[in-house]
């Protein structure tokens, strides 16, 4: 597929999750043009297909377009079509999407994991520019990651390389949706982040008054945003959550440090939100944790550029081959 698509052509970028398909015509910069948004079908498999191939003829009915490159929350195999496994979708496990999606469009298509998508967005376009190699942790409900070499993105034998948030950091810790018990996602997500403000709460209901009014007085109100709001406004509680998020994410950023030697560290997902109040203690305990501390120079710790488009904007670029 190499040089198929001209610099001057546009492609297709879809990024699928486990509630939203978001679509784009994304231009050779990286920069997209045209948008659409469904709802991922519950049902997944064959419906979610539906919806795709509704959203490419709506761009294709608008726009000439040379590929389509489809960003999804699922481990792909080393053929960039099939799904080997996806938690969070419904029905798509062992389903060659790709070569359904070939018989309605006689295009270039290609999938690839949403982390692996986002950090070549990042990579090519945004905040991991001119860093080799670089590694990506995107932290959601989950934890992805993604990792550049030499201009290359990194796949590993079989397609599921990279998977950096399934290190595992505790033997018979918390449960993972990997099915293996205490991945650092368990510890360093935003699902740990929002896990250490409920124990807060739950361990001193005054000190979470704050949280819990911007709640609606109960922690089934509790968001990711939430917190962010309650954290730069000098909570101490939401504080002490995101230091507590951040102590697992250093630690794993000090291990990896010493496996990869990466230039820099790029870090995306909402709790960039949180700024340096997130970043500086990630850096802080990365430094404290570091094997072979002062011997050689620390990756540098940044904030990814593009927010939820990064795996639309990542998967349009990768299918130009």
């Amino acid at each position: 597929m190499s040089n198929a698509i001209s610099s001057s052509e546009l492609t297709i970028g879809i990024d699928i999750g486990g509630t939203k398909v978001l679509g784009g015509v994304v231009d050779s910069t990286g920069k997209i043009i045209d948008s659409a948004r469904r709802v991922t079908p519950a049902a997944g498999g064959k419906e979610l297909i539906t919806t795709m191939i509704e959203v490419i003829k709506e761009f294709k009915s608008k726009h000439e377009v040379a590929g389509v490159g489809i960003s999804i929350a699922a481990l792909i195999s080393a053929d960039q079509g099939t799904v080997v496994g996806a938690p969070n979708i419904a029905n798509l496990s062992k389903l060659n999407f790709v070569a359904e999606l070939k018989k309605e469009f006689n295009i270039p298509i290609i999938a690839e994991n949403d982390a692996n998508a986002a950090m070549w967005a990042e990579y090519k376009f945004g905040a991991a520019r001119g860093f080799n190699p670089v590694m990506f942790f995107i932290i959601g409900t989950g934890m992805g990651g993604g990792l550049v070499i030499d201009g290359k993105l990194f796949r590993g034998s079989n397609g599921i390389g990279a998977e950096f948030g399934h290190m595992i950091v505790q033997q018979n810790g918390v449960l993972c949706g990997c099915g293996t018990k205490g991945c650092i996602e368990q510890y360093a997500s935003g699902s740990a982040l929002m896990r250490y403000a409920k124990e807060g709460i739950t361990a001193n209901p005054a000190k979470g008054k704050v949280v819990l009014d911007l709640a609606g007085g109960s922690v089934a109100g509790l968001t990711g945003a939430i917190l962010t709001k309650a954290a730069l406004t000098g909570d101490e509680l939401a504080i002490a959550a995101f230091k507590q998020q951040a102590d697992w994410l250093g630690s794993a950023c000090a291990s990896f440090s010493l496996i990869l030697n990466p230039a820099a560290i790029v870090i995306g997902g909402g709790v960039v939100d949180a700024g340096e109040l997130f970043l500086a203690p990630v850096r802080e305990a990365m430094d404290r944790y570091m094997p072979f501390a002062g011997t050689h120079t620390p990756p540098k710790i940044i904030a990814a550029k593009f927010g939820n488009d990064a795996g639309l904007i990542g998967a349009a670029d990768l299918v130009r081959g």
